[in-house]
């Protein structure tokens, strides 16, 4: 039987072979790995940032919704050889957004930029303490 040969299969088998990785052809090219940490007083959002500069990342909250997005751009010489022999680490845009608990406080937010991990803290608020209810009788 004769089959046609499909570039973009061999594309994702070279590529889940090199790197371990399944491929489908439609992911973005980087995908910032991301830590959620709950604390006691806040929630922590980690996110492996390396080699960006923090213009090149945008934090917003709308709807309950905080997304981090941004662009890691390849290093590239203006003029001349590049001198690249292989290249790995991931470049182009990416958004990651995650829905907020109910007891996350949106309005405080802060975001913190070190050594190619942005750390954005989401303070929880104070939850309401149960009340009792008493039953009238008529």
């Amino acid at each position: 039987m004769l089959t046609l040969w499909d570039p973009f299969a061999e594309l994702g088998r070279l590529h889940t072979g090199l790197l371990g990785r399944t491929w489908h052809g439609t992911e973005p090219a980087f995908r910032p790995s991301v830590d959620i940490v709950e604390e006691e007083k806040a929630y922590l959002v980690k996110a492996d940032l390396a080699g960006m500069k923090p213009e090149d990342i945008k934090i917003e909250v709308k709807n309950n919704v905080l997304t981090v997005s941004g662009e890691r751009k390849l290093e590239r010489k203006e003029e001349g050889e590049d001198g690249y022999r292989r290249i790995e680490r991931e470049y182009g845009s990416f958004t990651r957004s995650f829905t907020l608990p109910e007891t996350a406080e949106g309005d405080n937010i802060d975001a913190n930029y070190k050594d190619g991990v942005l750390t954005v803290t989401i303070p929880k608020r104070a939850e309401p303490e149960p009340r009792q209810i008493e039953v009238q009788t008529h």
